[in-house]
């Protein structure tokens, strides 16, 4: 009874403060009637919602709109509708909204030309990123939006050349300038220089050319440069020294030549530093870059070993030197690296394994290790080698593939409990499967092809946990890798920015591996590659596969495998490529499903297997029974089919049944039906 005293007490100062809110706010832009002229324009935008849509309607006002906001006099001034799955066109309509500051329609489907009626003074904010936009950008749009302070395109299809007819004085207010992963063509535009507010220049992913405008050097307030995969040309002048305030330089995978400039460890603040140098990169002196986190280095001509003082930088998370021409060992001062998750080294002619996997054992938080194409012709270090055999904790992804290391799948990899993907192709590893494999939580792309491992597909690598649906754990929300990762198998290239997006994979081509494949193989549900090609297998292919219902790509060719394909393989429909050329196989090829779209090479090499693809019939067709004509050609033909003992008393029998008159020509040709019936039984 108190407790309904007390509510009842406080309901009328709740519902009085209800009201004096809701007085309050018709004063505010929130009560004010959205211009006439402003929602006409919005309805007339022209761009389609899908369901469930949006709650514009032409009976309430615009201001309460979803993704619109109006100011104090009901002029609209925000339309921010991102990652609405938007279609359609943007109409000149647009241009009506004067008072716009804030415009933002990225990561939907919107397409057509560039919005060129948009002229407000009042704009700030304009980002289309992420949409199928093309033609070129009007070059006006940067002098009619004086205001101007971030302006982002990327990620559509825009051609043309980087303009701004006004100069750049027209929109000295810009700050953020993204015009990245586009078509545009030609020179990288001058005047930057005098954009004194400017923090960021993204132009990557285009097809500029020329070479670096001299002016670039005096934006002095850029913090992240970026240039990459485009066809500049020319030399990084040492003026880029004078950008004190970067903090991300990417410049990597044009035609950039000469050498890393000499005053570069003046950028204090870098955090990631990619670019095309060459030259002896262990004189270079890194120890001054103490807040660089990112260095990527890959593809470029540096010679040398790796510099000691890159140990000093003690924020790096990120290192690939990948594709140079480096040498020498790894030095036991990485280890200083406390916070190194990804390192790639690949590519290059470093020597001793052995202490490399030693040394690298110490850095506590290294999660991803490219090392392929180093190391060659030594042999794999086993843990007899090692001095640390509880390291590589933290380690996902290790790729040492391309070696051709002697000696055998070492045992301290089943201790690296973290371990996804496992890289050791094309190298000369001998022994078997390792059966412990079977007991790695995590691992679930496995690479061991062109190699020498012989002995039989072990059952328990079967049970790979992360392969089975009962033990699968979702990795589905792990962050991005620094770099992205290439792995390619059967001329399929992939590009993987999360180790996740790795495909659960078995690759076993190319090796001498024998016996018969598992029926427990039907355990791994969430495989999607098995490749055990170019081996010895023997026995029928098991129905089992059938219930790898994610497979998609399955190539069992150049074994010995017989019998039957399992018709029960029509179930896989994922499968998108599918071989098992040159082997006994017989019977008819499965059809229906995905086999109907798989070309006959994938069935080569089988003359007992039959079916359309293959263009030979399955239909069974009897023996014709030749009568002999004499006793010469009956002869002829019982020594075809019968055995050298059976002929004379063969031959006997008949020459006395003529003579005698005994056999009549229905009755001799029944006793040779006999007669061939007898032998062959």
């Amino acid at each position: 009874m108190c407790c309904f005293t007390q509510q009842r007490k406080t309901m009328p100062k709740l519902k009085l403060l209800h009201i004096i809110i809701i007085i309050l706010s018709c004063f505010s832009s929130f009560c004010q009637a959205c211009n006439q002229i402003d929602q006409d324009s919005l309805l007339s935008l022209g761009f389609n919602i899908s369901s469930p849509g949006l709650n514009w309607s032409s009976s309430t006002d615009c201001c309460l709109w979803e993704g619109i906001k109006c100011d104090a006099n009901g002029r609209v001034s925000h339309l921010w509708l991102p990652w609405k799955d938007l279609t359609g066109t943007i109409s000149l309509s647009i241009g009506n909204l004067t008072h716009l500051s804030h415009l933002n329609l990225s990561h939907n489907c919107l397409s057509g030309e560039f919005p060129s009626s948009l002229s407000s003074n009042y704009i700030k904010i304009i980002d289309l990123s992420s949409n199928h936009f093309q033609g070129k950008i009007p070059s006006t749009i940067f002098r009619l939006t004086q205001n101007l302070i971030t302006f982002n395109v990327s990620n559509n299809s825009f051609t043309g050349l980087i303009s701004w007819s006004a100069g750049v004085d027209s929109f000295c207010s810009i700050r953020h300038l993204d015009l990245s992963n586009n078509c545009f063509t030609g020179p990288v535009p001058l005047g930057l220089g005098s954009c004194s507010r400017l923090k960021t220049f993204r132009a990557g992913f285009n097809y500029l050319t020329g070479s670096l405008p001299d002016d670039i050097y005096t934006a002095t307030s850029l913090e992240q440069l970026s240039l990459s995969f485009n066809h500049i040309s020319g030399s990084i002048k040492n003026g880029i020294v004078n950008l004190t305030s970067l903090k991300f330089l990417e410049l990597y995978s044009n035609s950039l030549t000469g050498l890393i400039p000499r005053d570069i460890g003046k950028l204090t603040n870098l955090e990631s530093l990619s670019n095309f140098f060459e030259g002896d990169i262990s004189v270079f002196n890194f120890s001054t870059l103490l807040k660089l986190r990112v260095l990527d280095l890959g593809s470029n001509l540096f010679t040398g070993s790796l510099p000691i003082t890159l140990n000093s930088c003690k924020s790096l998370t990120a290192v690939n030197l990948a594709r140079n021409q480096l040498e020498g060992q790894i030095s036991p001062g990485i280890v200083a690296l406390k916070s190194l998750s990804f390192l790639s080294l690949s590519n290059n002619s470093l020597t001793n394994i052995t202490g490399a996997i030693r040394i690298l054992m110490g850095c506590k938080n290294l999660k991803v290790l490219i090392i392929p194409l180093n190391f060659m012709d030594e042999t794999m270090p086993e843990n007899d080698h090692l001095t640390s055999a509880n390291g590589f904790k933290n380690l996902q992804v290790l790729g040492l593939a391309e070696c051709k290391l002697k000696g055998q799948v070492p045992s301290w990899i089943g201790k690296l409990k973290k371990l996804q993907v496992l890289d050791l192709s094309f190298n000369q590893l001998t022994g078997s499967v390792p059966r412990f494999l079977g007991n790695m939580s995590s691992l679930f792309h496995i690479d061991f092809s062109n190699n020498l491992i012989s002995g039989e597909f072990p059952k328990e690598f079967c049970r790979l946990p992360a392969l089975t649906p009962e033990q699968d754990k979702n990795k589905a929300n792990e962050s991005y890798l620094e770099f992205s990762l290439f792995k390619g198998s059967n001329n399929f290239i992939g590009e993987y920015k999360k180790i996740f997006n790795f495909p659960r994979a078995i690759y076993l081509k190319n090796n001498s591996l024998s016996g018969s494949i598992p029926v427990e193989i039907g355990q791994l549900k969430l495989l999607h590659m098995l490749d055990l090609s170019h081996n010895n297998f023997s026995g029928n292919i098991p129905d089992q596969i059938s219930q790898l219902t994610n497979l998609e790509r399955m190539d069992l060719s150049k074994n010995h495998l017989s019998g039957e394909i399992p018709v029960s393989l029509k179930r896989l429909h994922f499968l998108s490529a599918f071989n098992v050329a040159e082997n006994n196989l017989r019977g008819s090829i499965p059809s229906g499903g995905q086999f109907d779209t798989f070309p006959s090479s994938s069935f080569r090499g089988n003359p007992d297997l039959c079916g359309a693809i293959v263009q030979r019939s399955c239909s069974v067709q009897p023996r014709p029974i030749v009568l002999p004509d004499s006793s010469e050609e009956l002869g002829y033909g019982l020594i075809a089919e019968l055995g050298y003992g059976l002929i004379a008393g063969a031959i006997f029998g008949f020459i006395i049944g003529c003579t005698t008159g005994i056999l009549l020509p229905l009755q001799r040709l029944k006793f040779l039906q006999q007669l061939r019936y007898l032998v062959r039984h």
